[in-house]
């Protein structure tokens, strides 16, 4: 083709595109604006557009914690939309399903493939950003032991506003306090206390969630197994949560928290060892998790692997010291190591605050701690022996960013059934892996870390649970599998690779959910729940 006439067809198309874009962006809003039952206040900026690039990029990179997913080739939203009132969200459902547009739905940002907000397909299908971190009221009653909380406010946020009205209560969710409670719960939500009191799902009392049809439904109105559905099973499958009532729990006036750190020359091998042993069968008062890093050996040049224990114990440093020589002698834990405070002093200090940080940076409601990462998870149900640890640790050392975390089961999380919530991964479970290869911004070619991680993913194989082999469902991992759209007629059977690891039996019964709630697959992004498998009847008709 004549060169000239191919450069008239391309600007046409990006002519076209742009045109396009526009359209949609301009009939989504006056949408929203007719469907509202109510009115935008006249001072306040809902929509963000790459027109208003500055504002665009802001609100669109504000909770972005993976940031492999800021650069200019990903797929971004033609426009975001930031509500502001719970009709709001319902009048975007209702005109993004009028005008055939998907919508993903943000509340803090940290899933790992950035779904919520980007799209992992290519060409990449035309999508509108629902940004709910403008509903982010928390109401906490001690009285009543419960909050209700709007899905945009962050896990520290809820922390700090628990402990304005008691210091003698808390609420079991996760370690980084930037995480989003909407999608946080949808997910599981474990943290420090859930040996003692369970996952966040586990400790959900209502919800308030907007379907596929606009509709504004509590729990009794959803009815019990959509709301077992939506504690678990995944975020952005089933509708937009708006807001969760969560029961509060009971914490002593005073906790303790400790890091002690262990290399390779100090024995580090032998005592995690030890630590498989005890980790889920220890006072269920007590959590402790390890980070294992490579870090510079005492020798110029030498590197070596560092295990850090990273623990909190419901209760005085005295009981814990306690504890800790009986079953747990071999880490050597001594009172200078322990430091007495506050439960939300902890929750500063377990979210990776420098000490004496006061509890006030928990309402900053962003999360400072952004890298480029690729994740993976595991659950371990046996001991992983000496020889299958050094032969990890070789892997280790092959990388510069490399992070594992090992966060311990039993307690409570034992005593509730795998099909309570859609989380199964419960009885049984010593320990979740999680591993974490990080890499800097500028690095060209950033294959040889993916590829590092896929080698680990292999060489983890035989020591982690097997049919199915556990991944955890807020660690979102495409390369488990994706969904394709159009699914088709087998979207559920080709889905049952990832979502069998995410969820193990449950599986089946989220997808009938799916498809009783959702039966036109309004909520689908590339690993939300699909919708059973349409069978032929013997007619050979659908």
């Amino acid at each position: 083709m004549d060169p000239c006439i191919t450069l008239i067809l391309t600007s046409f198309l990006i002519l076209l595109s742009f045109s396009t874009s526009y359209q949609i962006q301009d009939s989504f809003q006056k949408c929203v604006a007719i469907h509202s039952i109510t009115l935008f206040p006249s001072n306040s900026t809902l929509f963000y557009t790459s027109k208003n690039a500055s504002s665009y990029n802001t609100i669109l990179q504000s909770t972005i914690q993976n940031l492999r997913f800021i650069s200019p080739s990903v797929p971004k939203p033609l426009l975001i939309f930031t509500p502001i009132f719970e009709s709001h969200v319902q009048s975007g459902v209702i005109c993004a399903k009028k005008l055939g547009i998907q919508l993903r739905i943000r509340s803090g940002g940290h899933d790992y493939e950035g779904i919520s907000y980007t799209s992992g397909f290519e060409p990449p299908p035309p999508f509108i950003l629902l940004d709910l971190g403008k509903l982010r009221a928390i109401d906490v009653n001690i009285p009543d032991n419960s909050a209700w909380v709007q899905a945009g406010a962050t896990i520290g946020e809820l922390y700090y506003r628990i402990a304005e009205k008691s210091q003698s209560h808390g609420f079991p969710a996760g370690l980084c306090t930037s995480l989003g409670i909407g999608g946080h719960i949808t997910g599981g939500a474990y943290g420090p206390m859930m040996r003692k009191f369970g996952l966040g799902a586990d400790n959900v009392i209502d919800a308030i969630i907007v379907n596929a049809n606009g509709e504004i439904f509590d729990r009794k109105a959803m009815g019990e197994d959509l709301f077992w559905a939506i504690r678990g099973g995944g975020g952005g499958s089933f509708g937009i949560i708006l807001s969760w009532k969560v029961k509060l729990v009971q914490v002593p006036s005073i906790v303790t928290v400790f890091t002690v750190p262990r290399t390779l020359e100090q024995g580090a091998t032998r005592i995690l060892v030890k630590w498989q042993e005890i980790a889920d069968k220890i006072d269920e008062n007590l959590f402790i998790r390890v980070l294992i890093r490579p870090v510079n050996g005492t020798k110029t040049g030498m590197r070596t692997v560092q295990t850090s224990y990273n623990a909190l114990f419901l209760g005085r440093s005295d009981n814990l010291l306690q504890i800790m020589k009986k079953e747990f002698p071999e880490m050597g834990l001594t009172k200078n190591d322990c430091l007495e405070m506050s439960w939300i002093e902890s929750m500063v200090i377990i979210g990776r605050y420098p000490r004496n940080t006061p509890p006030e940076v928990l309402l900053q409601g962003t999360n400072p701690f952004k890298r480029n990462f690729k994740a993976k998870s595991d659950f371990v149900k046996e001991p992983i022996q000496e020889s299958g640890l050094e032969g990890l640790w070789k892997r280790l050392l092959e990388e510069e960013s490399p992070l594992l975390i090992w966060n311990p089961y039993g307690g409570m999380m034992s005593k509730i059934s795998e099909s309570e919530t859609p989380f199964p991964y419960r009885k049984g479970v010593i320990f979740m892996a999680q591993y974490l290869i990080y890499w800097e911004s500028e690095e060209k070619s950033v294959s040889r870390h993916y590829e590092w991680m896929r080698q680990l993913y292999v060489y983890m194989a035989p020591y982690v649970s097997k049919f199915p082999r556990g991944a955890y469902a807020n660690y979102r991992d495409l390369e488990l599998g994706m969904n394709m759209k159009p699914a088709g007629n087998n979207a559920s059977v080709s889905a049952s690779k990832w979502g069998i690891k995410y969820f193990n039996r449950n599986f089946k019964r989220l997808v009938l959910v799916k498809s009783r709630v959702d039966p036109d697959d309004f909520f689908w992004h590339e690993q939300s729940i699909p919708l059973e498998d349409v069978k032929k009847n013997n007619s050979g008709l659908f």
